[in-house]
């Protein structure tokens, strides 16, 4: 009798049920990324054709109007244009690539600049109560307020439009390096100290590293203000760039030619994310990966 309950308690089904492999399970695991990496690409996908399929239709319809708007498919047109004629103001290319030499050159500088200043005075309070005063006032300055005072200074050539992206950089990497070394993890830093670790062998071991993910995170948003910098400075004055290409556009009422100048810019900027992920990734494999919660 007990052993027919023990029997019918355990159940045949468990006995019996095989215990998945390691390989199983990897596979499993990345079957599931993947449907979900075609699931991400599909919904992105949708409401893209969604957005530029309304926009077209509604344009079309006369339900907005097409002098303001213009559409997707003379966007499209115009960028075609350009590409394969060129602008009114030269090649397509050229002016592209004065705005990314501007842009480069402000966010590198800027970046470099910004991490120093950042892990110097946050790791030195005296140097920190000496220039924060200074830092807050030149910070409270509208940026675009600068555009028109570097054009002054250096003239309508590449300097002025690399100091506007530099100024425009500096700030945010900054705040978050001085930020990141404040908040680096104070038990490290301790264990550290018993280890030996003095001065800039422990800024170069424990500090910067537990600064790494604020410093990447600002470098994400500050290549957007490094571009921004430069369109500016274009846009207030400059001979060639995106930014003249839509300050000409502007002039003769053109929608189609500001808005295919803002895709570019959208286009190189995603581009730059892109690039700028990989980076981080690499130089941070050690970092965990974060943890995503799905919400059903």
């Amino acid at each position: 009798m007990s052993g027919t309950i023990t029997n019918a308690a355990t159940g045949p089904n468990l006995a019996s049920a095989p215990v998945p492999t390691d390989r199983e399970i990897e596979l499993q695991a990345a079957r599931s990324r993947s449907r979900r990496t075609m699931a991400v690409y599909f919904w992105r996908s949708l409401i893209l054709v969604v957005l530029l399929g309304g926009w077209e239709w509604m344009s079309r319809a006369k339900v907005i109007d097409e002098f303001f708007f213009s559409r997707p498919s003379d966007i499209m047109a115009r960028l075609v244009t350009w590409s394969t004629e060129g602008t009114s103001e030269g090649p397509l290319w050229y002016h592209l690539w004065v705005t990314m030499e501007e842009s480069l050159l402000g966010f590198f500088t800027g970046a470099i600049a910004g991490i120093v200043a950042g892990i110097a005075l946050g790791r030195n309070r005296m140097l920190s109560d000496v220039f924060s005063i200074y830092i807050k006032v030149i910070n409270s300055v509208p940026r675009v307020v600068l555009a028109p005072i570097f054009i002054m200074l250096f003239g309508l050539g590449l300097t002025s439009k690399v100091a506007l992206s530099f100024v425009m950089v500096f700030f945010v990497v900054f705040s978050n390096a001085f930020q990141g070394v404040r908040e680096a993890d104070r038990n490290l830093m301790a264990n550290a100290r018993i280890l030996g670790a003095r001065g800039w062998q422990l800024t170069r071991t424990v500090v910067i590293p537990s600064a790494m993910s604020w410093i990447f995170a600002s470098l994400h948003v500050s290549f957007g203000f490094a571009i921004v910098g430069a369109i500016v400075g274009e846009f207030v004055g400059a001979r060639h760039g995106i930014g003249l290409l839509i300050n000409i556009a502007k002039g003769s009422f053109d929608a189609a030619g500001m808005y295919a100048a803002i895709v570019l810019i959208m286009v190189v900027a995603l581009a730059a994310e892109y690039l700028m992920t990989a980076i981080e990734n690499r130089l941070a494999r050690w970092r965990p990966a974060p943890l995503h919660e799905d919400v059903n």
